[in-house]
């Protein structure tokens, strides 16, 4: 017999081979029908695989946060049946789970074009209503390659061809269709359910090499109930209303052009508001000890090479020979000069932690297919900073850093942040040893904070383990942008040392941290975070005098110039059009306050306020908007309100 344990820690033995289905059934009749799946030691699999030693059982079912996986999953495979179904001769390739839906890719000699989806779509309900079972077969990889090769499907030989000989070569049938899959499914098509639907198609390249054959891509969605999709789909409409590129061209903040791929052309308005966030996170760091440098954009390629940058990262930099044949890199990375300032000038213990920051300018090759507007550049500027500490303080710092970056957030109205571990990647330099203790020191400090946090498996920096802090935003999307990482490897690599207590050298403990982490993507974000409504303290033009008559005019300019004086950001409109124009021009560039003078409002020294998103107006003494806008204007660092989320 064997031992089945269940999460409320309670036990029951079975026979060796018992399923995950004979266990629901053992249960209650009642789980058996509305089981899809199980976990095994934490494993999610086919509620029918066997069971032959003890293990540690779940019984998973289809309201189960863990089941949304398996729907996307099953909904991708109905897709691809789908599709083959209506267009026979179309190649089915590959077809992940991703975030918040699926895709495949499809080899047809005509692609699919967004008129097909609707077709498809309804297949895929007819198919779904059949509830044909999900059925698993392990077949010889011979077997496999005959049925795929006779079916005309070369993609799917070739995928044969890369799976390791050690691994068993699983098809999944569901009806008389079938797919080669890793698994698991679900037990049914039926128990996909009619909350999906089909979302775009692209083009794709095989095994995303640029040099093999060009594919369709046809991306869905699917979840567990039709409020979850409709609430998904009203997140995708409001993200649409959203999107920074648009805000950025009507706000007038910035471009990108042909002549320079994935950097950014900030306009007067936009590096207005990118100086402001560069001015806050100045005084954060400076009030908590840092001290701000500069080091050089290109360095020579050996000390790339020393700090194990251009082994793991080379393909990423950019490159140039001067006439000397000297190689040189822009920097992807601010850390190898920071290490360099530390070296400069022997270094005591007394002097640790010494903390260093800058805004430093980085170059990072990104294919041009994954450049996005600022969410994705290739040059972008960096809150950077590395605290140079002891095996003794990196507890104490890094609790510091935490601290620091959770109250940024809060400032500009993130409160909802996640933190993820990423540990060793495959990839990287430094032992074995050096791994386990620097893990070992950052899991102990984000456990000293209480605060929640996921492991992220795999995806620490070359060099040392990472915490990656996400911010949901006003519409409830996900962003990673703050980052804390504990690096043993570094410093040594490039000769850093300090003289310790005892008179001896010592390598010091490296800590990397970013904040907002991009500036520029940052400033993407706060653009859909807000809506475009900014804080009045980060809004690049704060105000807008208009005029209703031409008569106006000199008033107007003296307003201007009172807010200038109280060192508020204002323009003036004059322009010989009608005060409706004026206002829906400057509510589609997201002013924030428009102040609205005419001939008796000259007379009166007062002006009409009209806030940004607000129909309402009201005449104020013009002593009294200045002081009000003043004090709104402060920013949250220096006594201002907190920002709140636009609505």
């Amino acid at each position: 017999m064997i031992t089945i344990t269940f999460p409320d820690g309670n036990a029951r033995e079975y026979e060796p081979g018992v399923s995950g289905a004979d266990i629901a059934e053992s249960i209650a009749k009642s789980l058996a029908k509305k089981a899809v799946a199980v976990t095994i030691d934490g494993v999610l699999s086919d509620l029918a695989d066997p069971i032959d030693k003890d293990a540690t059982v779940r019984i998973v079912t289809r309201t189960d946060e863990a089941a949304l996986e398996l729907i996307r999953h099953d909904a991708a495979h109905v897709m691809a049946e789908a599709v083959q179904e209506l267009y026979p001769g179309t190649q089915v390739t590959i077809g992940p789970v991703i975030e918040n839906g699926f895709y495949y890719d499809f080899a047809r000699n005509e692609p699919f074009t967004t008129e097909d989806l609707e077709k498809i779509e309804a297949k895929m309900r007819e198919i779904i209503k059949r509830d044909a079972p999900f059925t698993k077969e392990v077949w010889t990889r011979d077997e496999a390659k005959k049925h795929f090769a006779d079916k005309g499907e070369g993609y799917k030989v070739e995928l044969i061809d890369a799976i390791p000989a050690d691994q068993d070569l699983k098809i999944y049938k569901q009806g008389e269709w079938l797919d080669l899959c890793r698994g698991p499914h679900m037990n049914s098509t039926g128990k996909i359910g009619d909350a999906f639907k089909l979302m775009k198609v692209a083009g794709a390249y095989w095994r995303g090499d640029s040099n093999r054959e060009m594919l369709t891509r046809i991306y869905g969605t699917a979840w567990a109930n039709k409020e979850d999709l409709d609430a998904y789909l009203h997140m995708l409409e409001e993200a649409e209303k959203r999107d920074h590129r648009r805000l950025g061209r009507e706000m007038d903040l910035y471009h990108f052009q042909e002549e320079a791929p994935g950097a950014v052309f900030w306009h007067a308005k936009g590096w207005t508001m990118f100086q402001q966030l560069i001015g806050y996170m100045r005084r954060r760091q400076h009030e908590a000890g840092y001290l701000e440098v500069n080091s050089p954009d290109m360095m020579d390629k050996g000390l790339w090479e020393q700090s194990g940058h251009w082994e793991k990262f080379g393909e990423n930099m950019y490159v140039t020979e001067t006439p000397d044949e000297r190689l040189y890199c822009c920097k992807p990375m601010n850390c190898p000069g920071h290490v360099q300032i530390f070296r400069n000038g022997l270094k005591s213990y007394r002097d640790l932690p010494l903390k260093i920051a800058e805004f430093g300018k980085v170059h990072r090759y990104e294919p041009s297919g994954a450049l996005h507007g600022l969410m994705r550049v290739r040059h972008f500027t960096q809150d950077d900073a590395h605290i140079f500490v002891t095996d003794e303080q990196i507890t104490e710092e890094c609790l510091k850093v935490h601290n620091l970056i959770l109250s940024i957030y809060k400032d500009f109205g993130f409160t909802d942040v996640r933190i993820k571990f990423s540990d060793r990647p495959e990839k990287r330099v430094g032992s074995d040893d050096i791994w386990d203790k620097a893990e070992a020191a950052l899991r102990h400090a984000i456990d000293v904070t209480g605060h929640e946090w996921t492991l992220n498996p795999g995806e620490g920096a070359f060099y040392g383990p990472k915490l990656e802090y996400v911010l949901r935003d006003a519409i409830g999307r996900d962003w990673q942008c703050g980052t804390l990482q504990v690096d043993f490897n570094l410093p040594g690599r490039l000769g850093a040392f300090y003289i310790g207590q005892d008179g001896d050298r010592h390598v010091p403990v490296m800590l990397h941290r970013a904040m907002f982490g991009s500036l520029e993507r940052f400033t993407g974000i706060l653009i859909e975070h807000y809506a475009g409504h900014f804080p009045l303290w980060i809004a690049p033009t704060q105000a807008v005098v208009a005029t209703i008559v031409s008569e106006a005019d000199d008033y107007a300019k003296e307003v201007q110039a009172v807010l200038d004086a109280a060192g508020l950001r204002a323009e003036t409109d004059l322009r010989n059009e009608k005060i409706n124009y004026k206002v829906r021009e400057h509510s589609h560039a997201k002013i924030p306050v428009l102040l609205v003078v005419g001939k008796r409002e000259a007379e009166e020294r007062t002006v009409s306020v009209r806030r940004l998103g607000s129909r309402d107006q009201q005449t104020v003494p013009l002593d009294q908007i200045v002081k009000d806008l003043v004090a709104e204007a402060v920013a949250p660092d220096m006594g201002g309100a907190l920002a709140q989320a636009a609505e």
